[in-house]
């Protein structure tokens, strides 16, 4: 029997969970820091060491928006969100919405900021010192009814899909690609039981080299390369390998590392999440990660998997706040579950973080 003052916690999640840091093989595991902003909590960002201590926090103005990551020079960079007069301009925007991008010092004092209300999901700053990231704007009804796919009773506040700003260092805009424009209303089909609101769903927007920008449409499961010279996708990989998908990422080798949502996949009729490395030159993957039984490592939305230097890859399972690394064997070699739980928008007590970066020692000189 219970004592009369003691009581359970109603989210399953939070009760039946470890959190902190739940496994570690010091040999095996890549050395460093992990960086992670809780998805709904007020603005907290936490930089952890191996053994999952908090050794810097930043306590930043907003909310995420939907994360922060380090630069060169040791500084924050931060999307944060914005409660304004578009918060419910379509019935999900408020989940994803950002608003503010801003980069602090190591004590958090601002050193740039740039505000767009369109801002969403992700922005990373640009070597000319600005910025570049994923806005909104509306699809005009005639070319929204031949778009298809999606839940045909949603979309009644029209259709919206994304646009790629980038702006200079005076806020400038320098520079915008329109999904209108280049995607196919019939080849470009969102997810059936997505709701008709968004189009395309962008979820991640990386500058790369030879003037090209990267990017993740989750609604119609499409990750591509943009030139932004001529605006043509030069690659793009689908639904033939991908299902729902975040954070792909270009590797050294010239492979891409995408973290597979597999919410709905053409390919399995059981929702597992994967980690795929590609190739782009003929859309093989070449390396995999998923868990044995499969439906054991799932993040229906958010998450992600960045590359390290010792060949391990970072995984992100962000509807759980589980952030993780594992060899190239399959091995978990660190572990470290959110112990942050808040209140989302929708009244849900949840620890998810959009995705975790990792920085070695070298790169965190306030902590030599």
């Amino acid at each position: 029997l219970w004592d009369d003052d003691m009581t359970i916690d109603d989210q399953t999640r939070r009760r039946n969970t470890k959190t902190g840091l739940t496994a570690l093989d010091r040999e095996r595991a890549c050395p460093g820091y992990t960086l992670y902003a809780p998805m709904n909590g007020p603005g907290d960002v936490y930089l952890l060491n191996l053994d999952g201590e908090e050794v810097h926090h930043w306590a930043m103005p907003d909310p995420p928006g939907l994360y922060g990551y380090l630069l060169p020079n040791g500084n924050l960079f931060y999307g944060g969100k914005l409660q304004d007069d578009m918060w419910d301009r379509f019935q999900s925007w408020k989940r994803f919405k950002g608003g503010v991008m801003m980069e602090v010092d190591w004590d958090g004092n601002v050193v740039w900021e740039h505000r767009d209300i369109d801002h969403h999901h992700d922005a990373r700053r640009t070597s000319s010192g600005g910025a570049i990231y994923l806005t909104v704007e509306r699809v005009s009804e005639a070319l929204a009814t031949r778009v298809q796919g999606g839940n045909p009773v949603t979309g009644e506040n029209r259709m919206w899909a994304d646009v790629i700003v980038e702006v200079d260092a005076s806020g400038n805009r320098v520079w915008e690609w329109h999904a209108t424009e280049h995607l196919d209303p019939k080849r470009d089909i969102i997810t059936f039981n997505d709701s008709r609101d968004e189009w395309s769903h962008g979820n991640t927007v990386v500058p790369i080299s030879d003037d090209r920008v990267l990017f993740s449409f989750r609604n119609i499961s499409t990750v591509g390369i943009i030139d932004k010279g001529t605006g043509e996708l030069v690659w793009r990989l689908g639904g033939e390998v991908l299902a729902q998908q975040h954070d792909p990422s270009l590797l050294p080798n010239g492979n891409v590392l995408v973290y597979d949502n597999g919410s709905h996949s053409d390919h399995h009729p059981l929702p597992f999440s994967r980690v795929v490395e590609v190739d782009p030159k003929s859309n093989q993957i070449v390396w995999e990660y998923f868990d044995n039984p499969a439906y054991n490592f799932f993040s229906p939305y958010i998450s992600g998997a960045r590359r390290l230097p010792n060949g391990n890859t970072l995984v992100t399972e962000g509807m759980f706040g589980r952030m993780f690394q594992v060899t190239s064997e399959g091995d978990v070699v660190w572990e470290y579950i959110n112990p942050h739980f808040h209140e989302d928008s929708e009244n849900a007590v949840v620890n998810r973080v959009f995705r975790a970066t990792h920085y070695l020692p070298e790169e965190i000189s306030r902590l030599q």
